[in-house]
């Protein structure tokens, strides 16, 4: 695809390098940015550079946030010594909405693949640990993908977490087998949470 100005074709190549977005939808977005005014461009690419500058991950839970910790970990409506462990911070968005949990989250950042190469200790799985050996968890909640990865990663916590005595339990499969979280719709995603159930071994 030849390009006939340098400048674009630069800003086409770096629009293509975010998750699906080919060079040619790529191109169709530059082509209409460009004809945007100079003092709406600017607060378009400003907008990602303050993201970029301000935005952090919640040293509690691993969540974003704006502060150090969180607004819902510091909120003290919530239930502290309920934790919803999800994949990554689309997940907490995706349950937030629903309305239906008020318990607080924890971020993995990713789950157990081998074949990624991604292994437990890349995953922020320590932290939590901690706070059940302080004594400060009543529950944790699988919500993680309903994949071949997820239910590993599910396996490991549940190994790491059961001489605890705490409450181990998982979403209802209402969100359907091999699909991701964030995909699920929020009334089928609500009622998996509020009717969760013990996480059990297959086979046990």
């Amino acid at each position: 695809m030849k390009i006939p100005s340098k400048y674009m074709e630069e800003a086409v190549e770096q629009l293509a390098t975010l998750p699906s977005v080919g060079k040619r939808s790529a191109l169709r977005l530059v082509i209409h940015l460009l004809n945007r005014k100079p003092e709406e461009i600017e607060r378009f690419a400003n907008a990602f550079l303050e993201m970029k500058k301000h935005v952090k991950y919640c040293k509690s839970c691993g969540n974003i946030s704006d502060e150090v910790i969180c607004e819902i970990c510091t909120n003290p409506r919530r239930k502290h010594d309920e934790i919803c462990v999800v994949e990554d911070v689309r997940d907490v968005i995706a349950i937030e909405e629903t309305g239906s949990y008020q318990g607080i989250y924890h971020v993995l950042g990713g789950i157990i693949s081998p074949m990624d190469g991604i292994g437990p200790s890349d995953l922020n799985i320590s932290s939590l640990l901690g706070k059940v050996q302080n004594g400060e968890v009543k529950e944790v909640i699988f919500a993680l993908s309903a994949t071949m990865e997820g239910d590993t990663t599910n396996f490991f916590l549940y190994k790491k977490l059961q001489a605890s005595g705490i409450i181990i339990s998982t979403l209802s499969r209402g969100v359907s087998v091999g699909s991701e979280l964030q995909y699920a719709d929020g009334l089928t995603l609500g009622r998996s949470i509020i009717n969760r159930t013990p996480f059990k071994i297959e086979g046990n």
